[in-house]
């Protein structure tokens, strides 16, 4: 036989709460819906969003990185800070290529200028058109190879070697005055990490 335990009375302090009518329910559990989707949906929301932002940016990354050769536009503010190739402006026909190892790093680059650019350019290295010499094509036929550069069209070519002490760079610049209002300039500024 199983003892039944006796029943506690409500206090008689407690107001007895009607029934709930059924729209006060229906209001209640939109409500309590409303906020459970506001707490899971916004977070993850925000997730994919931020899934998607990565992925695309590991994508850009990836296709900048897999480059196996000259990228039209302009290298980076840090890249041209980091291997002193300060492009001038104006300047179009820009184009770069980065390569690292563990035992040097290199920024090819290449651009189209105007006379006074190209002595902008030449005296930020801390050079200048006189130390230029004619037919000198200071860019080695392995950088030439990987660049695709030729040195064999119309000239006059000049060039110089701009040797700094490590860790600035050292930068090979080759100069095409075909047209000496418009020169292309052809840099390796090659530095060791």
């Amino acid at each position: 036989m199983t003892a039944s335990l006796p029943r506690q009375a409500a206090p008689p302090d407690e107001p007895h709460r009607p029934a709930e009518n059924p729209r006060h329910k229906a209001e209640r559990r939109a409500l309590t819906l409303l906020i459970i989707v506001l707490l899971i949906g916004i977070p993850a929301g925000y997730l994919v969003i931020s899934a998607n932002q990565s992925r695309d940016s590991g994508k850009d990354k990836e296709q900048k990185y897999s480059a196996t050769g000259l990228t039209a536009g302009w290298p980076s503010k840090v890249q041209r800070r980091l291997y002193q190739v300060p492009v001038p402006h104006p300047a179009d026909r820009i184009a770069y290529y980065e390569t690292n190892n563990w035992k040097t790093s290199r920024l090819y680059t290449q651009f189209r200028t105007n006379s006074a650019g190209l002595d902008s350019f030449l005296e930020s290295m801390e050079v200048s058109r006189d130390d230029l010499r004619k037919g000198d094509i200071s860019i080695s036929a392995r950088d030439q190879k990987i660049t695709g550069w030729t040195f064999t069209g119309p000239g006059p070519w000049w060039g110089l070697t701009h040797k700094q002490k490590n860790p600035a760079p050292t930068q090979d610049v080759v100069v095409n005055l075909a047209d000496p209002n418009f020169p292309m300039v052809y840099v390796v500024s090659r530095t060791v990490p």
